[in-house]
C-alpha cells in the first residue's frame, strides 16, 4: 500500500477527532455527563461488535482471558469519559480540551513508577514547558494571580489526562488484538455505566437531537475514528510519520469550537496550547539529539 494512504487515514482521523470537543459541548446542553456516556458507549460497543461480526471474529472473541477487560473497561470508557464529560460540562470546551491534551506528559510521569523508566533531562524540560501552558490556559493568562475560573473543572480536565495515560500503559501490557480489546472494554464499561445510570434513575430516553449528538460522539470519538487511526498506523512505513499528525487536532478543534459552539477563543488558550504541545515535542527532540 502506498505510504500516502497512511497519511490520508491519519488526516481523516484528525479531522473527525477535531469535531468531538464541539460535539461534547453541544450534547451536554441536553444530556448530563452520565447520560451522554451511556448512549455514546452503547454506540461504540455496537460499532466494534459489527466490525467483529463482519470479519467473522465475533464468536472467536469470546475467551476467558477477556475478563481482564473488567478492569480496563472500568478505566476506559467508564471512568475516563465520566471525568472528561464532567470537565466539559463545567469548563469552556477550549479549556477542557487543552487540559486533556496533557496526557502525553502524564504518560511520561506515570511511566517512571509503573514501567520503571528513567526520566531524562529533555523530558523534564518538556514537562515544565507544558505545565506552564496548563497554567496559562487554566488562569486565562493571569499567571501571577493563580486564580482558576473553575478549580473543580480544571482538576477534572487534568484528571482525565492522568486516567487516559494510566489506561494507555495498561493497554500496552495487553497483547490481545485491538478491536477485540475495545469490544470487551466497552462491553464492561457500558455495563458499569448502565448500572450507575439505572441506580441513580438517570436512564431516560432523550429527544432526537440529543440522542443524535450522543451517537455522533460514540461513532467519531470512541468508535469509527479509532479504527481509522489504527489503519493509519498499520499502513505507515513508520508510526512516527503519522503519529505527530494527531497534535493538529486541538488546533483544528479550536476553529470548530469557535464557529459551531460559539465560544470566543482566548489568546491565552492558543498560547497555552502551543506551550503544552511544544513541551511534548521539546522533550522528544532533546532526547534524540
Amino acid at each position: 500500500m502506498r505510504p500516502g494512504k497512511s497519511v490520508l487515514y491519519a488526516m481523516l482521523a484528525v479531522l473527525l477527532w477535531s469535531t468531538v470537543a464541539s460535539a461534547f459541548k453541544l450534547s451536554l446542553r441536553s444530556l448530563d455527563y452520565l447520560q451522554l456516556l451511556f448512549y455514546a458507549s452503547l454506540t461504540s460497543l455496537t460499532v466494534f461488535a459489527v466490525v467483529l461480526l463482519m470479519e467473522g471474529r465475533l464468536r472467536s472473541a469470546w475467551k476467558r482471558k477477556n475478563l481482564r477487560s473488567a478492569l480496563l473497561g472500568a478505566i476506559n470508557p467508564f471512568l475516563y469519559y465520566m471525568v472528561l464529560f464532567k470537565a466539559y460540562s463545567l469548563l469552556p470546551a477550549q479549556e477542557a480540551q487543552a487540559l486533556n491534551y496533557t496526557w502525553p506528559i502524564m504518560l511520561a510521569l506515570l511511566s517512571i513508577p509503573l514501567l520503571k523508566q528513567r526520566i531524562t533531562a529533555g523530558q523534564i524540560s518538556g514537562i515544565l514547558i507544558s505545565f506552564v501552558g496548563v497554567l496559562v490556559v487554566a488562569t486565562r493568562g493571569n499567571l501571577l494571580s493563580l486564580s482558576f475560573r473553575d478549580p473543580l473543572g480544571t482538576a477534572l480536565g487534568l484528571g482525565s489526562a492522568v486516567i487516559w495515560a494510566s489506561y494507555w500503559i495498561l493497554n500496552l501490557m495487553d497483547e490481545r488484538e485491538s478491536t477485540v480489546k475495545m469490544f470487551w472494554n466497552f462491553a464492561f464499561g457500558f455495563l458499569y455505566t448502565a448500572l450507575l445510570a439505572a441506580s441513580t434513575h438517570r436512564l431516560t430516553i432523550p429527544d432526537a437531537a440529543a440522542l443524535l449528538g450522543a451517537v455522533y460522539v460514540g461513532l467519531f470519538e470512541m468508535g469509527i475514528t479509532f479504527l481509522v487511526w489504527l489503519k493509519a498506523l498499520e499502513t505507515a512505513e513508520t508510526t512516527a510519520k503519522v503519529a505527530n499528525l494527531i497534535y493538529l487536532t486541538p488546533f483544528l478543534s479550536l476553529v470548530l469550537i469557535h464557529f459551531i459552539v460559539g465560544e470566543r477563543i482566548l489568546l491565552s488558550t492558543i498560547f497555552g496550547l502551543f506551550l503544552i504541545v511544544g513541551g511534548i515535542f521539546a522533550g522528544r527532540w532533546k532526547d534524540h539529539q
